[in-house]
């Protein structure tokens, strides 16, 4: 029982860890989600997204999850008419970001939901592999 209750654990430090990641991969698409680029020719940042994989922890053989790669979002960029800004185009167009904050801000919530569910996950397990050590010493 120990060893399954040491498996939840790591499993549930695994989805921790990667959503963690992903936050702070969200927290740089929104510090980046008004930039432009340096000159006129150039691209702005673009976003983007965290994947995952499936692993198996060596030292417990757990099923884990695991930051695959950070990939860039293929979608469009933004354009906006803006002829005095110094990345604008011949025809006075700015490139923007591909960011929606109201995307990320979403994207953030629900890994802060996963994180916090992973971290009961872990609470749950501690206070199981507690009670059971309380009942082993008193029997």
């Amino acid at each position: 029982m120990s060893l399954d209750i040491t498996k939840s654990m790591t499993t549930a430090a695994s989805g921790m860890r990667v959503q963690s990641d992903r936050m702070r991969v969200i927290a740089e698409n929104i510090a980046n989600a008004s930039s432009t680029a340096t000159g006129a020719n150039g691209e702005p940042y673009r976003r983007q997204i965290v994947t995952f994989k499936e692993a198996v922890d060596e030292a417990t053989g757990a099923s884990v999850v695991r930051v695959g790669r950070t990939a860039h979002d293929p979608s469009e960029f933004k354009m906006q008419y803006n002829p005095g800004h110094p990345a604008a185009d011949a025809a006075g167009y700015v490139m923007l970001p591909n960011v929606n904050p109201l995307v990320e801000m979403t994207d953030m919530r629900e890994a802060q939901r996963a994180y916090e569910a992973n971290l009961n996950v872990v609470d749950a397990a501690r206070s199981m592999m507690a009670r059971t050590l309380d009942l082993l010493r008193r029997g």
